[in-house]
């Protein structure tokens, strides 16, 4: 018993670090989290049911079970047994308090005065904790009006769930901007969205167009719209020939100019105007695809 009273207290006391956990917002919308703060606190509930009962057990035992007398030629004993017997009565124990239970020998004090096939009801009132937990639920409804309908100090669940939905778009975005800092030629893909292919063409004509021309046409470098590459024509070749640059044909390195997001949405643009045909293309170059 006194094991339970004292793990009550480094229970409680932890809770605020778990709830503190549960809300953090490197992880937002953490379901696993708050699924074990809802848990701990369940096993924080039971394990207070359990020390009531276990006390509520142990009185009830206590009453029930009568002592032996002692024999009757010992009567300075027998005196102070019943001396200590009716100091022990005199005092109830503070859980015969909180669960408002009576002794046996009270029993007749509290007696109603109708009985039913020699069944006598008691007038128990009440117990402290029960009652306790009754006014409890009215402040915390009142508590929960005020804070949610009234003054409006937290959010509804629509409100909430609009919050956490917010929170994990911030946070999917975030998330694929680093992940697109990982991209390189090796495994740079190939991808025709409409978001991508925009962003690669407002790559390729901030940085391109001097020149590849403002059509892939060719100027100074090659022509990037017909089916012939010097440096290899596929996603990785393109991307590669990017980032690192031809410095001998005057093909600068843009990997510190660029990042590898940037590099893989100007490559998959390139791709993509392949087979147009703009006016004044430069002739081919290198080897067809």
């Amino acid at each position: 018993m006194k094991r339970l009273i004292y793990i009550l207290p480094l229970l409680l006391a932890a809770s605020p670090a778990l709830a503190a956990a549960g809300s953090s917002t490197d992880s937002p919308g953490n379901l696993y989290m708050d699924i074990l703060i809802i848990v701990f606190l369940v096993a924080v509930l039971l394990l207070i049911v359990a020390v009531v009962l276990l006390n509520a057990a142990k009185v009830i035992a206590k009453e029930l079970i009568q002592p032996t007398p002692l024999p009757a030629d010992e009567p300075a004993r027998v005196l102070e047994f019943e001396e200590q017997e009716a100091l022990e009565k005199a005092k109830p124990s503070i859980w015969s308090k909180i669960l408002g239970l009576k002794p046996i020998s009270q029993e007749k004090d509290i007696m109603l005065d109708h009985d039913f096939d020699g069944i006598t009801e008691l007038d128990n009132p009440t117990p402290a904790w029960f009652m306790g937990l009754f006014y409890g639920t009215i402040a915390f409804g009142i508590v929960y009006m005020f804070n949610y309908h009234i003054l409006k100090w937290s959010p509804l669940q629509d409100e909430e769930y609009a919050i956490e939905v917010k929170a994990a778009e911030q946070a999917k975005k975030a998330f694929l901007a680093k992940s697109g800092n990982l991209i390189d030629e090796n495994n740079v893909v190939l991808a025709k969205d409409d978001g991508i292919l925009s962003a690669g063409k407002t790559v390729y004509l901030q940085n391109c167009i001097a020149c590849h021309g403002d059509k892939g046409q060719g100027v100074v470098g090659p022509n990037l719209t017909d089916d012939y590459w010097l440096h290899g024509g596929t996603i990785n070749n393109i991307f590669k020939t990017i980032k690192y640059g031809v410095p001998e044909k005057g093909m600068i390195s843009w990997e510190k100019t660029l990042t590898p997001k940037q590099t893989s949405d100007v490559s998959n643009y390139i791709l993509s105007i392949q087979g147009t045909t703009p006016p004044n293309a430069k002739a081919p170059q290198g080897t067809k695809l």
